[in-house]
């Protein structure tokens, strides 16, 4: 009897050992489709830029209507949306800590994309910068958190009432309210300030875009999450954050030059999500302290390259009616502008007068 029930045993064994196979190697798999879905998202946004960039000087060149008419300046808008759909999607498989920084990718290829197609010229800066980048996005694939958590209604229920995120979500209330306050009373119009004010929302929307992704994913294999009110709790927070910051996002790109606004916007937007990680979803529980210093030291790099790739981007040239650019005139080297002489002179200069005295008094 002992050896039949053995027998019985063993095939329900053998047949559970690719199950837990599968279970120990799931997480892995998901680790990696949200690296790459978070990559491919980065590269299609940074193509949609350029490509409404190209628009942009298309239409300026020439001059005729505004760029939203323009059918290409649409289609890289389009493209932007299938790119912050693939981070979004992004969210559900990896960690926030680990999307985040890898926003670093689209600032690469924007920068190889710009001199490529865009004729920009590569600098020193551009070079040193790409390869740090690259080295930091590295070290943050390979030493990030590799723990990829289901993402329920129930587990968001519990992080949400517990206290570390009680009490990270009132310092963070109390720290909005006051930078609010000098933004908005003292004005204060201070860089620092205002991108402040956008990563705090953006931790906000971090939180909340990873229990929504999470949520639909969890639904899509086959767990249902949608018919809990905390998917849609979580559903209006993403919005209204999104909403706001990218409203104190755009009064900064207007108040700074985009080379201020995009590294210090993605230091403090990447820091405020590896904290909303640590502190919501737990995500450097259990992680070696080697690989939280090597994982910090890829946030550094990749800090420093996007700086050396955004900084003193050259600017876009608007061509001025009112003058003619001397290279468009034949033999001429400089490439200084003139103003073209007007029909009608009614007032003649102080030195074309005392010419003309000096011709009369010649011919006398």
């Amino acid at each position: 009897m002992e050896n039949s029930s053995f027998q019985r045993s063993t095939p329900n064994s053998s047949s559970a050992q690719p199950l837990r196979a599968d279970i120990l190697e799931n997480p892995l798999q998901t680790y990696l489709v949200g690296i790459i879905i978070s990559m491919c998202g980065n590269v299609l946004i940074s193509i949609s830029l350029n490509i409404q960039k190209y628009a942009h000087v298309r239409q300026t060149q020439r001059g005729s209507q505004p760029y939203y008419t323009s059918v290409v300046w649409w289609f890289g808008l389009a493209l932007m949306g299938v790119g912050e759909l693939g981070n979004f999607a992004a969210y559900g498989f990896a960690p926030a800590s680990l999307i985040a920084p890898l926003g670093c990718v689209s600032v690469i290829a924007s920068a190889v994309i710009s001199v490529v197609f865009l004729k920009e010229t590569v600098r020193p800066s551009d070079i040193v910068g790409g390869t740090l980048a690259i080295t930091g996005t590295y070290l943050l694939v390979t030493f990030a958190p590799h723990n990829a958590s289901h993402i329920t209604a129930h587990l968001v229920q519990y992080h949400v009432i517990s206290w570390p995120f009680l009490l990270y979500i009132f310092i963070e209330v109390v720290a909005f309210c006051i930078l609010l306050y000098l933004y908005k009373r003292r004005n204060v119009k201070h860089i620092v300030v205002v991108m402040l004010l956008v990563a705090l929302l953006a931790s906000v929307t971090v939180i909340s875009v990873k229990a929504v992704s999470g949520m639909i994913t969890e639904s899509i294999k086959g767990q249902l999450q949608l018919i809990y009110p905390i998917f849609y709790v979580m559903v209006i927070i993403m919005i209204a954050s999104c909403s706001f910051q990218i409203k104190f996002l755009n009064q900064a790109m207007k108040m700074f030059n985009a080379t201020e606004v995009v590294p210090i916007n993605f230091v403090f937007f990447t820091a405020s999500a590896i904290i909303a990680g640590i502190v919501f979803y737990q995500e450097f529980e259990g992680l070696a302290l080697l690989n939280i210093f090597m994982f910090l030291f890829g946030c550094v790099l990749s800090f420093l390259g996007v700086f050396l790739i955004t900084r003193n981007r050259p600017k876009i040239k608007h061509q001025d009616r009112n003058f003619i650019a001397m290279d468009t005139i034949p033999a001429r080297r400089s490439t200084d502008k003139v103003q073209p002489e007007a029909e009608i002179q009614p007032h003649r200069s102080l030195a074309d007068k005392l010419i003309c005295s000096k011709a009369g008094q010649t011919d006398d």
